[in-house]
């Protein structure tokens, strides 16, 4: 449903000679997104990583593309070999018909670094995020609190939820946590060298 309009952004972006092209997973599958991620290097787009364009913690954030040096030239042999790929036709490295997001034998390890990197990327951003979640959420509560009064049993609700939002959110960041060294270790084994996070590592 996403695929097209966000695929002939990232065109545009070639055609243009954007040095860099922001993306956000719309795939609403991060293995998807992994494989969005290698059709846009067949264009000429590499994965670099957090776009800054994301605000710190943001739950969908940006992704960036850097353009290659040899951009033109990719994008040019995959129009070639793939001419409908922008109106729904095959994609590059990828299987045709019915879900086009679905990486061939030959290029599913490379997708397969992909995600890990992805995932490590995404993975920094759950600390930030839930603070910033909870610190709303506590200035939220308080704005109902100061026109009602601050008595016991609204404190204790609201202190209920404001503990167990808390809690949900520590759980998401040993989920987090264990999502980080998983795939750390995956690029590790494969030798790519990815920047430590020391809030996650």
């Amino acid at each position: 449903m996403f695929l097209r309009p966000q695929l002939r952004a990232l065109l545009r972006d070639g055609s243009r000679g954007a040095e860099r092209h922001d993306a956000r997973n719309l795939q609403r599958s991060w293995r998807k997104f992994a494989a969005f991620a290698y059709v846009a290097e067949q264009y000429g787009y590499r994965y670099e990583g957090l776009s800054p364009l994301s605000p710190k913690g943001s739950p969908n954030p940006y992704f960036a593309f850097r353009r290659l040096p040899d951009a033109a030239e990719r994008a040019s042999r995959s129009a070639q070999r793939y001419p409908t790929a922008a109106e729904g036709g095959q994609l590059p490295g990828m299987r045709p018909g019915g879900n086009r997001l679905r990486p061939l034998a030959e290029v599913r390890q490379e997708v397969d670094l992909l995600h890990a990197r992805i995932m490590v990327d995404y993975s920094r951003t759950h600390r930030r995020r839930g603070l910033t979640a909870l610190l709303v959420l506590l200035i939220a509560m308080l704005i109902p609190l100061s026109q009602t009064g601050f008595s016991s049993q609204s404190l204790l609700v609201c202190g209920g939820i404001w503990l167990f939002s808390a809690a949900l959110w520590l759980t998401g960041l040993v989920i987090a946590r264990h999502r980080y060294s998983k795939y750390s270790r995956v690029l590790r084994d494969a030798g790519v060298d990815r920047p430590p996070n020391p809030s996650l590592a």
